[in-house]
This record gives structure tokens, sequence and C-alpha cells, in this order.
């Protein structure tokens, strides 16, 4: 398991994954695009042996104590080995780095292994949001973690903290295209409007 910042370089991968996870409410390109080039946004990805099998992003303003986690997906064939559980703490570590006291996310009500995962974490139901997925008409989950409560938990947020700094590591050095050759920093673009949260992480165990 390889857990590193994603880039504009990975929108295609990240695409093909979210259309196959997300059939009927997918994210745009463009809306996926505007994230990963957000300065508000920070997303990761996961690999296997080359290959993109999960990705997630959370969405944390300069300054904000809050963030969202916005969304999280795991290749079908990749499940069911912690990989999940890795890209939300890693965001987690991510959001706690930034000054974050409270993350919010909305998940399907018909996700009970999404559901399962995050209160695992610590993070509990607020209310719901009715039939807020649609075309499919699925009540959204709301649900809150105390950030600094789940840091506080005797051992939590240790493997995140390491796999966060990991990626971060990796954000540091130069990126190179197969070539070996630096490529230019992707230039952030101008705020955009937060895309409808998608924290419904349907793969993400």
């Amino acid at each position: 398991m390889t857990v590193r910042p994603a880039t504009v370089a990975d929108l295609d991968a990240i695409m093909a994954l979210e259309r196959a996870s997300f059939p009927t409410d997918a994210w745009s390109d463009a809306m996926m695009r505007e994230e990963l080039t957000s300065r508000h946004a920070w997303y990761v990805v996961d690999e296997e042996a080359g290959r993109l099998v999960g990705y997630g992003g959370i969405r944390a303003a300069k300054g904000s104590t809050d963030a969202d986690i916005q969304t999280i997906a795991i290749a079908e064939g990749a499940r069911g080995r912690g990989r999940g559980r890795a890209l939300l703490t890693t965001l987690l570590a991510e959001a706690a780095r930034r000054g974050v006291r409270e993350v919010f996310l909305e998940v399907r009500a018909d996700n009970p292994v999404a559901q399962a995962l995050y209160a695992s974490e610590g993070f509990i139901e607020l209310g719901r949001r009715p039939r807020y997925y649609q075309p499919d008409g699925v009540d959204a989950l709301v649900m809150r973690l105390d950030l600094r409560g789940w840091a506080a938990r005797p051992g939590a947020g240790l493997a995140a903290t390491d796999a966060h700094d990991a990626a971060r590591d990796q954000e540091n050095r130069p990126n190179q295209d197969e070539s070996g050759r630096n490529r230019p920093d992707f230039a952030h673009s101008p705020e955009p409007a937060t895309p409808a949260a998608a924290a419904d992480a349907g793969a993400c165990t």
C-alpha cells in the first residue's frame, strides 16, 4: 500500500474509479479537477503495483476550525484490507495539522459498511438529509468527529501520522514524469464552489 498526495496527473485514473464506485452520482471531470487544484483541499491516492486503487480528499479552508471529508473510494478488488481506514486516517491527520477541531461528512444511508468505519473512528450521527443522493433518492447521514478527541485517544492517529508524514514527504519531493524530468507545479485555480459533498465512501473498507 502506497499512499501519496494526488495531482492533476492522476485525474483520469481517479475518474475511472469515481465512475465505477459511484455510477449514478459520480462527479464530473471538471469538479474533480477543481478539487485537486484547490488550495483548500488535500487529496491522496492509494497505489498498488503502480495502479491506483483508492483515493480520498478533505476540504479545510485556511484558518477554519472545521473540515469536510469530500470523498473516499476503494476499487472493488482492493476492499476489505484496511485501505479505506488508511485513507481516512491520513486525511484526519492532515486536518489536525491544519488546526481543525471538527470534521464533517455525509454518507449514504444504505451504506452500513462505510457508516461502521466512520463510527469506529469516532464519528457520530447528527441527522439526515432526505433524498440527498440523486437520482437514487437515498438519504444522507450527516456525521461529525471531534478531531481533538480522536487525536487524544490512546494509540490513535500514530499510524495515520506515519502515513501522513510519508505522503507529505513525497509531496515535498520534485514531481517527475516517467522520463525523470521535473514537471511544473500545477497552479491553484480560483476557489471553486464546493461540489456536493460526496463523502459517500461506498467502497471504503
